[in-house]
C-alpha cells in the first residue's frame, strides 16, 4: 500500500488545480498561491467582445460583468473543487478571476494575527485612528502592512528570494535529510484521515 506524502510542494498544488479545473474556465493556467491558512486560485477569463467604438470605461464594465458571470456560473463547481482541496491540504481555498485590466478576488480569508506593541508603536496606530485612516488598531495595523507591501514591494520580493535560496541550500545540506522546506512552497498534507 502506497503511503501518502506528508509534504506537498506548491508545484504539486498548482498541478492538482490545473488537472482539476475544467479546461474551458480560463484562457491560461491559473495562478495558485498558498500560505499556512489559505490557497488562492486566480484565473484569467476570456475578454468579452464589445461593440466597435466602446471606450475604456465601457470595456471595463464589460470585463467586470464577465468576471461576475464567471463567478455565478461556476459557483457550485468551484465549491466542490474547494472542498476536495481543503480535505487534501487542510487550508481554505479562495478564488478570483481577472479579465483584461479588471481583477476580483471572491472569497479571500481574513486571518487574525497577534502581536505585541510598545507604547510608541501603539501611538502610531492610534494616530491613524485619530486621523480617520482606520477605525481600530487592527484596521490601522492592516493599513500599515498594505503600505509596506506596496511601497517596499521590491525589497519584500528580494527578501522572499533570499529566504527561498537559503531553504534550497539547506535542502541540499550534507546530511541529505533536506532540512526544513521553504516557507512559501510546501503545503503540509492533512494529519488526520478524512
Amino acid at each position: 500500500m502506497k503511503k501518502t506524502p506528508t509534504v506537498w510542494t506548491l508545484a504539486d498544488v498548482q498541478a492538482w488545480f490545473a488537472g482539476r479545473i475544467p479546461d474551458g474556465w480560463f484562457t491560461e493556467a491559473p495562478t495558485v498561491t498558498a500560505d499556512r491558512e489559505e490557497i488562492l486560485v486566480v484565473g484569467t477569463v476570456a475578454r468579452p467582445t464589445v461593440p466597435e467604438g466602446t471606450d475604456a470605461s465601457g470595456a471595463t464594465v464589460a470585463e467586470r460583468a464577465r468576471i461576475q458571470g464567471f463567478r455565478e456560473d461556476t459557483r457550485a463547481h468551484r465549491m466542490r473543487i474547494a472542498d476536495e482541496a481543503e480535505v487534501l491540504w487542510g487550508r481554505k481555498v479562495s478564488w478570483g478571476a481577472r479579465c483584461g485590466a479588471a481583477e476580483e478576488l471572491f472569497t479571500t480569508q481574513s486571518v487574525p494575527v497577534m502581536t505585541r506593541l510598545r507604547m510608541d508603536q501603539r501611538a502610531v496606530l492610534d494616530t491613524l485612528i485619530d486621523a480617520g485612516v482606520a477605525r481600530s488598531r487592527s484596521e490601522a495595523l492592516a493599513w500599515c502592512v498594505r503600505q509596506v507591501g506596496s511601497h517596499q514591494r521590491e525589497w519584500i520580493d528580494q527578501l522572499r528570494e533570499a529566504v527561498e535560496q537559503v531553504e534550497r541550500i539547506r535542502a541540499d545540506g550534507p546530511d541529505g535529510t533536506g532540512g526544513p522546506a521553504p516557507a512559501d512552497a510546501p503545503v503540509d498534507a492533512p494529519t488526520s484521515e478524512a
